[in-house]
């Protein structure tokens, strides 16, 4: 059936045949980062051509991987080899979790350790400079005779 405008009327079967747009979510600057990240951490030493990433993906804008690299070398995850490539220093996918977890724990107590004796050795600080306050206020300590001493004479 064709409609006043030129178009047919396919009915509840054609509707299939319309190309589906991709959802908000398919779209979604998080979903391509996770997609990016993937693929960096898969590439070859982990260099990363910027235009085969973009291929890649099937990004139009190729802006949304420029903002992409530019927050990740914000946060020191990635750097810049050259004006079309980077290179990955985060960790790779393979990495142990339980491991970096266990390191976290032993880098915190040895940070309470170094507070500990970081206040102790304040402590002992202050102490030797009211020594040395004392030391140096006590007239008896004095290099040069007081007037006083010298009327006692």
């Amino acid at each position: 059936m064709e409609l006043e405008s030129g178009r047919t009327e396919l009915g509840a079967m054609g509707d299939s045949l319309q190309p589906q747009t991709p959802s908000r979510h398919e779209k979604s600057l998080g979903l391509l980062t996770t997609k990016f990240v993937t693929l960096l951490q898969e590439a070859k030493d982990g260099v990363l051509d910027l235009k085969a990433a973009a291929d890649t993906l099937a990004v139009r804008q190729k802006r949304r991987i420029y903002d992409i690299t530019n927050v990740l070398e914000g946060i020191g995850l990635i750097e810049k080899k050259s004006k079309n490539s980077i290179q990955w220093k985060g960790v790779g996918p393979g990495c142990n979790t339980r491991e970096i977890a266990d390191k976290l724990i032993d880098l915190k107590v040895e940070l309470d350790d170094l507070d500990k004796r970081e206040h102790e050795l304040d402590q002992q600080r202050v102490w030797v400079q009211q020594s040395i306050k004392n030391v140096t206020d006590d007239s008896q300590n004095s290099p040069y005779p007081s007037l006083q001493s010298l009327y006692l004479v």
